[in-house]
Formats: C-alpha cells, sequence, structure tokens
C-alpha cells in the first residue's frame, strides 16, 4: 500500500534522511549490540546512499555497546557509571560503524552533540556547517549525544528529541524513527485490546499525545511520548517523519519507496524560524502563566503580544528571560514564550490594562508586553 499523494511526494521529493536508531533497534534483549542487525541497518543505507540519498545516522547504543565490553550484566542506574560506559562504549561503536560501512567503499564520522550545540545560534552554526561539509564529502554522519559528559542527557534526554532537531540543523526531508514498535497506536499494543496502528497524522492533539503512553524497552530511556515530541519538532521544521519497527525487513528502503510502514507524520508547508524552534523546543520552561479567553483570540488569530490584561494566573517561579508555558482557562497549553517578567512581577500586574499597570509599578514597567510576539510560539 503507499501514503496518500501528498506524503508520497514528500519521499519522491527527498534527497536528505535522518535515520535515528533507537537502542532496541541494534540491541539484543540482554543488552548486548546486536551485530547482525547492525550490520542490516548498514546495509540498507548504503543501498539509499547508491540512489543518491544523503544519510546522517543518529545512533543510541553507545551505553549498551560499553555495558557489553567492560562485562556488566546490566545497565547501570548510578550515572558515573553511565558515563564510564559512554566513553568505552563511543569509541567501540564507531569503530563497528566504520568497518561495516567500508565493506561499502563509505567513511563515516562521529559527532557527539548535546541539545546545547543545537539551540545555541554560535553552537547551531558551527554544527551546522561541520553536518553539510561532510555530507558534500559524501561522509556518513554518525550521532550521538555527548553522554560521557552531559548528565541530564543521560539522566534525562533522549535522541528522539536530538534527531528532530539534526534533521531541523541540516534541512533534512525525511526523518525516521527505528524503534520497537510498528508506530503509534489507538492504544498500547503491548496490552492487547482492539489497538489500531495509525498510518498518518496532519496534527498533534492533546488527544493524540494522550495515546503516546510510555512504550519502551529497559535498556533505552526513551518511549512513545518522545517520539511524538520528536514529530512535533519536525512538523514544525516541515519535516516528515515516520516511526516505525527498526527490525522489519529492508525497513529504509521501503520507507523511501513510499510504501505505506509504521505513522507517517505530515510536515507543515511553513517552516518555523530558527529561533522560535529553539524557543519552542529548546529551550526548558520554567513556569507557566494562564491567559483568558480573549487573549487566547488574540494571541492565536490576530498575532498580538501577550499583554498584562489579559493575565489570568501564574504558575512556577520564573525570572525575565525565562520560557514559560501559556495556558487556557482549561490548563491547555496553546503556546510558549520568553517572559519579561518574573513570577512575582505578572502577579502584581495580572489583570491590569498596560496604562494601569506602568502608573501602578512605574519603576518595573520596563516593558509593555508581558510576552513580546516575536519571542511566542502557538503551538496548537
Amino acid at each position: 500500500m503507499q501514503i496518500n499523494c501528498k506524503g508520497l511526494n514528500a519521499f519522491r521529493n527527498a534527497r536528505r534522511v535522518v535515520i535515528k536508531l533507537g537502542t532496541s533497534t541494534i540491541t539484543k534483549s540482554t543488552g548486548e549490540i546486536d551485530h547482525v542487525q547492525l550490520k542490516n541497518i548498514v546495509d540498507q543505507v548504503a543501498k539509499l546512499r547508491a540512489k543518491d540519498y544523503q544519510v546522517v545516522i543518529v545512533s543510541s547504543g553507545a551505553i549498551a555497546a560499553g555495558v557489553e565490553s567492560l562485562g556488566l550484566k546490566a545497565r547501570p542506574a548510578a550515572i558515573p557509571e553511565l558515563q564510564a560506559a559512554a566513553s568505552v562504549g563511543q569509541g567501540l561503536l564507531l569503530h563497528e560503524y566504520a568497518t561495516l560501512f567500508s565493506e561499502h567503499g563509505l567513511k563515516v564520522g562521529q559527532v557527539l552533540l548535546t541539545q546545547h550545540d543545537i539551540v545555541h545560534r554560535q553552537q547551531y552554526l558551527n554544527s551546522r556547517n561541520a553536518l553539510k561539509t561532510l555530507l558534500k564529502l559524501g561522509i556518513v554522519p554518525i550521532i550521538n549525544e555527548n553522554d560521557a559528559t552531559a548528565v541530564d542527557e543521560i539522566k534525562f534526554g533522549d535522541n528522539d528529541t536530538l534527531a528532530a532537531l539534526v534533521a531541523n540543523l541540516v534541512n533534512a526531508d525525511i526523518l525516521i524513527l527505528l524503534s520497537d514498535i510498528e508506530g503509534l497506536y489507538t492504544c498500547d499494543p503491548r496490552f492487547g485490546g482492539d489497538a489500531c496502528l495509525i498510518p498518518e497524522v496532519k496534527d498533534i492533539t492533546s488527544e493524540l499525545e494522550d495515546l503516546a503512553g510510555s512504550v519502551g524497552s529497559e535498556f533505552g530511556s526513551g518511549g512513545m511520548a518522545t517520539k511524538v515530541q520528536a514529530a512535533r519538532i519536525a512538523i514544525f521544521a516541515c519535516v516528515g517523519m515516520v516511526i516505525t519497527n527498526g527490525r522489519r525487513p529492508n525497513v529504509l528502503v521501503d520507507i523511501m519507496d513510499g510504501k505505506r510502514i509504521g505513522t507517517f507524520f505530515i510536515p507543515r508547508k511553513k517552516k518555523l524560524s530558527g529561533r522560535k524552534l529553539w524557543i519552542a523546543f529548546g529551550k526548558s520552561t520554567a513556569g507557566s502563566i494562564t491567559v483568558d479567553d480573549g487573549a487566547v483570540n488574540a494571541l492565536i488569530a490576530s498575532g498580538k503580544s501577550l499583554l498584562p490584561a489579559g493575565v489570568v494566573a501564574s504558575e512556577g517561579e520564573f525570572q525575565e528571560g525565562d520560557a514559560v508555558n501559556i495556558k487556557d482557562m482549561r490548563g491547555r497549553i496553546f503556546g510558549k514564550g520568553i517572559t519579561n517578567y518574573s513570577s512575582d512581577e505578572v502577579d502584581r500586574i495580572k489583570g491590569l490594562k498596560t496604562s494601569e499597570a506602568m502608573e501602578k509599578y512605574p519603576e518595573s514597567m520596563n516593558n509593555e508586553e508581558i510576552i513580546h510576539r516575536d519571542c511566542l510560539v502557538i503551538l496548537r
């Protein structure tokens, strides 16, 4: 079966592909690297390269390779041991990729990133230039988070989000997330019931996010929820994204031939700017601001900035320059932005007209807007 015409055109016109290999895709149930499966993936990537696709690989498995090399019985729980396993495993994993790709006359280059390298402007430019140069030279970049030193990335991070940010970084056409599940289902297929695969997604709604659950494996850090988050980034970056089972025979070639496999997320027609992508997905939130229905309409329909008059309440402790979620009266997040005021200041001026706030608190009213439109992203 083929996907619809709009989706099929995304594959027909694609030249640059980012492929994320989940831990479950390239490791055994014991947590050790599945060398046969890794060779299978490399062979498929080589076929795509032979068809003139430029391919970037975001690979999990460094910690698993380290666990195997160090003779550990299970993935460590302590951060220092995870770092040690990653440090040992990164070199081993890259060596195996280099050996396997050399059989096809292809070279690889390792790029270790954290989200910091992507969401800060100068690092973003340096990373983009490095990756585009590798692709221009015909080299297959092998990307992973720098787990040997980035504590937060090990403890909370995931390569699904990294892959989506990389797809935006290199202006990819298609992002493929290979996992241990066929795609996004109407309910968790592990628990039986009437779970049905969702073949295409146009909009990521709150109802769809509820379906994501926490589908993951013992040796990986990302579940279906992180994949839906990656899809949101990809959609806003105008990148088509597929979630599917990485152990399906010939999966990569079939996807790029436009066959209906897994769940395909249809990209938006208009790309979000790099700065707004950073605000929306790269900068962590420090709190939230709830606004009334009039402000919701002004922000979404009229493209206005957020003024004090529309604010009902704030949650959390945040400072000027922090990112905050924007909620409607029903508690639904529909936007995110960089605030010009702290949570204490927002609480003082909420509900006031701008002129009233400036008259009442002249010492702290440095901006008319709590969040300026240029620093605000509508997510719905």
